[in-house]
């Protein structure tokens, strides 16, 4: 009978730290990519950012010379990330692929204008320093005109303001749900063994002495489920970064291996704290109190 009850009992205890672990590790996984979200917010927004164009017409009287020391001036710019010449052969080319038929024929002459792409370093992408950079370029005599689509500007960067801002705010609020359910978890856990700590107490053991055991079996747990935690954030990064290699996701290494630094150390604080006072709790409790 006794052993019958011995092994329902190890079964117990095996359930309610295998639920432990389990809990430790989604919500630190979740708290993990929730992480890398906003880590790379910045860089997703670049990405976008750097996808805008400002195009150069260029007259067609624009002597050869002039294009070149224009592209390479451009090239050489602290604001310019690439630039792309088009002919006006290119972009006749081009536009009739799109609509499906050689205007041209039809209008004996190629009305368009030769044109360079100036893509943008993320940082100068801004409605004010465009403006700035299209004014400089208009006043040149064999450019006839600069266009950019000055309303996406504005509406990108309003974006990108609106959901950092909120990626932050949703950032601490799943913290503090974290704590609270690894917290749940654990209290959980050791409310199953407070008989066993009311008795140890009872033949004259230690607060201190007491808790140790509990505090180290709690941390070992929270080792483990953020390892699992690490592991599934792994998997998920080098997802990401195969099918998105264009984000660069794993350049910044010294960024990434802080977070996972941070995830495992926020497992361990979490669960040696959340057991110090689970213990405590209980430690404080009269023998009649254990029964509620």
């Amino acid at each position: 009978m006794s052993s019958s009850f011995e092994k329902y009992q190890k079964r117990r205890l095996i359930s309610s730290y295998f639920s432990v672990v389990i809990s430790i590790s989604l919500v630190l996984f979740l708290l993990g990519l929730l992480g890398i979200l906003v880590l790379n917010t910045k860089k997703v927004a670049d990405h976008f950012k750097e996808q805008i164009a400002l195009t150069v017409f260029l007259k067609d009287t624009a002597k050869e010379v002039e294009i070149d020391q224009l592209e390479k001036s451009l090239a050489l710019a602290d604001y310019t990330k690439s630039t792309r010449f088009i002919s006006k052969e290119d972009a006749a080319q081009q536009h009739s692929k799109e609509i499906g038929e050689d205007f041209m024929e039809f209008l004996g002459y190629n009305p368009l204008q030769n044109s360079i792409d100036v893509f943008f370093n993320a940082d100068y992408v801004s409605e004010t320093q465009i403006a700035e950079i299209s004014r400089d370029l208009s006043q040149k005599d064999f450019v006839d005109d600069v266009v950019y689509d000055k309303p996406l500007i504005a509406l990108l960067n309003d974006n990108v303001k609106r959901i950092s801002f909120w990626i932050l705010v949703i950032s601490g609020i799943f913290l503090f749900i974290a704590v609270l359910l690894i917290n749940s978890s654990i209290r959980l856990s050791v409310y199953a063994k407070r008989f066993t700590i009311k008795t140890m107490q009872m033949v004259g053991a230690t607060k201190g002495f007491i808790r140790r055991p509990f505090i180290w079996k709690s941390v070992r747990l929270g080792v483990i489920g953020a390892i699992i935690a690490l592991a599934g954030m792994g998997g998920v990064l080098y997802y990401v970064n195969q099918s998105f290699p264009q984000l660069y996701i794993l350049a910044d290494r010294n960024l990434l291996i802080g977070l996972f630094a941070a995830v495992f150390f926020i497992g361990i604080i979490i669960s040696w704290i959340s057991t110090f006072f689970a213990t405590q709790r209980f430690l404080n409790l009269q023998t009649d109190e254990l029964y509620y």
